[in-house]
């Protein structure tokens, strides 16, 4: 078991280690859109990147549909296992709407023995949404 901070220290080197490993710039949030964001998760249980529409419910409803118009392309060209829920409850209660790609099995954060199969698949899955909302973006935008 680790205490806090020996788990916020782990934490801390593995993004500073993926960030070295795999030096890209990525979009994340600056997506230029509001509430629209991309995801990277890692923690004691599992790893999953995901596309968030955190605004409002009418920009959420706006941009949702949107993505339902494409997402055919995304799930054939991009990122076939892709899930899509438009109601998603965050911990804290808030509810979002998400499209992300679980690694599918169990990993851990604490493990290092992990860390590089989950870099590999949060570069690869990343690198896939992006080049998605780089093709698509003027759509979504509009």
């Amino acid at each position: 078991m680790f205490s806090k901070e020996e788990s916020r220290q782990i934490k801390q080197l593995f993004w500073t280690s993926f960030g070295k490993s795999f030096p890209t710039k990525w979009i994340l949030y600056n997506t230029k859109i509001k509430g629209f964001s991309f995801k990277f998760y890692f923690d004691n249980k599992s790893a999953h990147v995901s596309l968030d529409l955190e605004d409002d419910l009418e920009n959420r409803i706006n941009y949702w549909e949107k993505l339902q118009q494409v997402k055919s392309i995304l799930t054939t060209d991009f990122l076939p296992d892709a899930i899509f829920e438009e109601e998603y409850y965050l911990d804290n209660g808030k509810e979002i709407s998400r499209i992300y790609v679980p690694l599918g099995y169990k990993v851990s954060i604490h493990n290092k023995n992990t860390w590089q199969e989950v870099m590999v698949f949060l570069n690869e899955k990343m690198s896939a949404f992006e080049a998605f909302y780089y093709e698509y973006e003027d759509f979504i935008k509009a």
